[in-house]
């Protein structure tokens, strides 16, 4: 079995208030690019994780990889041998762990099924895990794991990510956010509340990592229709209005800035 670990952006993160058990509450629009990571999975005696891909060599500890324990939760006869290719940069703010733990719950379910309580597994994996189960645009709230739909208008958009290969880890943005409620995620459709919404974690992961900023400016100057970090970054993104346009920024923000990551696709 093959599967794409979609790559998670947030169109819009509000972050409300900190809560006593340290995590914090969120209203936040989830969206997927269509592409990410890789995954292939053949029968084996047991599970076996192989890692590899340009970004392999930032899991330290590949056997307590999110989808080493994804596996061990989930029920599939025999074991698996499992290739990860790590495409998308890690604490980037794009979800990787999560969306390939993701990954793992849809090949299980193509396999036979999930388990009743798949949302309660997945939430104990991660708080960005249960949407990327489904790696459909909806909106998530409390910390991230209470999920609901929204109209899709931007399913097939161009979207144009770029990270400046400096990770950013998302406990010390969240510490450093200001605790201030800047007010409610907009409703309406997906394109209505991005356009409306904003990312409360900028000014902190810039404070910690200001190559976010250079990336935001550059992405800005490229006539999107919105460009915004995702999650608590370093990655950011650009939505455009035609395929020729994404294209082209891409192609100037690499001449400008070689050393950047980036990855191009459209929304799912």
């Amino acid at each position: 079995m093959q599967e794409t670990a979609y790559a998670k952006i947030n169109l819009a993160l509000h972050v409300r208030k900190r809560r006593e058990d340290g995590y914090h509450e969120l209203e936040t629009l989830f969206a997927f690019v269509d592409d990410g990571d890789r995954l292939v999975a053949s029968p084996a005696s047991r599970d076996v994780l192989h890692v590899k891909g340009e970004f392999a060599g930032a899991l330290d500890d590949p056997f307590g990889n999110i989808v080493a324990k994804a596996l061990s939760k989930l029920k599939h006869v025999p074991g698996w041998s499992m290739q990860l290719e790590k495409r998308l940069p890690v604490a980037a703010g794009l979800g990787g762990g999560s969306a390939d733990a993701g990954a793992i719950f849809r090949m299980v379910e193509r396999w036979g099924k999930l388990p009743d309580n798949w949302h309660e597994i997945a939430t104990a994996l991660g708080a960005d895990v249960p949407a990327c189960v489904k790696s459909e645009t909806c909106i998530g709230t409390g910390t991230g794991t209470d999920l609901a739909p929204v109209y899709n208008d931007l399913a097939g958009t161009p979207v144009l990510l770029v990270n400046p290969r400096v990770p950013l880890a998302t406990g010390p943005v969240f510490k450093a956010w200001d605790g201030l409620d800047r007010g409610v995620m907009p409703t309406g459709s997906a394109r209505t509340i991005a356009l409306a919404g904003r990312n409360d974690l900028e000014a902190p992961a810039i404070a910690l990592c200001p190559p976010v900023a250079e990336v935001l400016t550059a992405l800005q100057a490229t006539d999107p229709l919105l460009a915004r970090m995702s999650g608590s970054g370093a990655t950011c993104f650009a939505l455009y209005g035609s395929h020729d346009v994404m294209s082209e920024a891409s192609e100037r923000l690499a001449s400008a800035q070689p050393g950047w990551w980036q990855m191009q696709g459209r929304l799912r």
